[in-house]
């Protein structure tokens, strides 16, 4: 093959994928908004695991600021059925969390999600709870 030919493949490739790529940023400029979160106090099926957030609050203790997040989850039986737990909290994430969650069974269990809010500069508080490829979200945005 002759240079000029691969150049101008080269050049047509890369108008190609300029074009694929123009498209795409349309469709996200065009896509629909976020699922609306899921309120408080309803019951909501992820995956084969159903969730209820009952409410949150926020406590200090000692220098260290807490939310706790009261919720009633079961369906299925394992060992991690709170790993799928993150929480945004104005801006940063966080997995790390403690409170009497763990192990989950069939029959739903009441239990209190707490992790540190501390580093967060402003009020917002998304919760989001993630099972296979599903994921929930609540807004627990204190006042």
């Amino acid at each position: 093959m002759k240079t000029r030919t691969l150049l101008l493949l080269a050049l047509g490739c890369g108008v190609a994928i300029m074009f694929a790529g123009a498209v795409f940023l349309f469709q996200l400029s065009t896509s629909d908004e976020l699922e609306p979160a899921t309120p408080i106090g309803e019951a909501a099926q992820v995956g084969d695991m159903t969730v209820t957030v009952l409410g949150a609050s926020e406590q200090q203790s000692d220098s260290v600021m807490l939310l706790s997040v009261d919720v009633e989850i079961g369906g299925v039986e394992d060992r991690d059925g709170d790993e799928g737990f993150r929480l945004i909290a104005s801006g940063r994430g966080s997995r790390d969390h403690s409170g009497t969650c763990g192990a989950t069974s069939v029959e739903p269990a009441r239990c209190t999600l707490v992790f540190d809010v501390s580093l967060a500069d402003g009020r917002s508080r998304v919760l989001f709870y993630e099972r296979g490829d599903q994921q929930l979200r609540w807004v627990l945005d204190q006042p």
